[in-house]
């Protein structure tokens, strides 16, 4: 951003010097605000595409999501674009190959939990798949937040997901990342009222 963009309340939107609204997390990083106005809280079924953002959900769990956003495409490219099948045949080889790569977050128990969420994905789809499984836990009201300290971090929604994903056998799955990956892939809409972005997805109403 060319300035310093205003906020009118604190917690409130931000205006940028585009003159477009935005939820205060959305700048500091042109690949935050590219990541915000393209593709956060917008909808997402395929497969590859839940398992992904489920795994950099669990990967950001302790670290700033910029962290994450910046390292993507190295996880995209050792993690055979999210291939379910493909990360579930991974082994210790593989796993020291992760271990030693610095393009991605170096962390055992969270590389070990994705190549397992792989095989479990493989599992969901004998009981109507990932997307099924994951949409089934929309809840029937979303946030309707107008500062940040309105925004929920977990809901009911995301902590029946997490037990029920952890009975499957997932892990790295607990409320507070369930409802991240639920805000990322639009199962709720907690851009702040005034934003831009809010009711984009589809799925709710402004």
């Amino acid at each position: 951003m060319g300035e310093e963009p205003d906020s009118s309340e604190p917690g409130g939107v931000v205006v940028g010097d585009d003159g477009l609204a935005r939820t205060p997390w959305a700048y500091g990083d042109p690949a935050l605000l590219s990541y915000y106005d393209c593709e956060w809280g917008m909808p997402i079924h395929d497969e590859a595409g839940l398992f992904e953002r489920m795994s950099l959900e669990g990967f950001q769990a302790g670290l700033s999501w910029l962290t994450i956003l910046k390292k993507r495409d190295r996880f995209r490219e050792v993690f055979a674009g999210f291939d379910p099948e493909a990360v579930a045949r991974f082994g210790e080889p593989e796993i020291e190959a992760l271990l030693a790569d610095a393009g991605i977050i170096r962390h055992r128990g969270k590389i070990e939990a994705c190549i397992n969420n792989a095989a479990r994905v493989i599992e969901l789809r004998e009981d109507g798949g990932l997307d099924e499984f994951l949409w089934s836990f929309q809840p029937d009201e979303t946030p309707r937040p107008r500062t940040l300290a309105e925004i929920p971090t977990t809901g009911p929604e995301s902590v029946a997901l997490s037990k029920a994903l952890k009975k499957r056998g997932f892990r790295f799955v607990g409320p507070t990342t369930m409802y991240a990956l639920m805000e990322a892939i639009g199962m709720v809409d907690t851009h702040l009222l005034d934003s831009h972005r809010r009711g984009a997805s589809g799925v709710w109403s402004a």
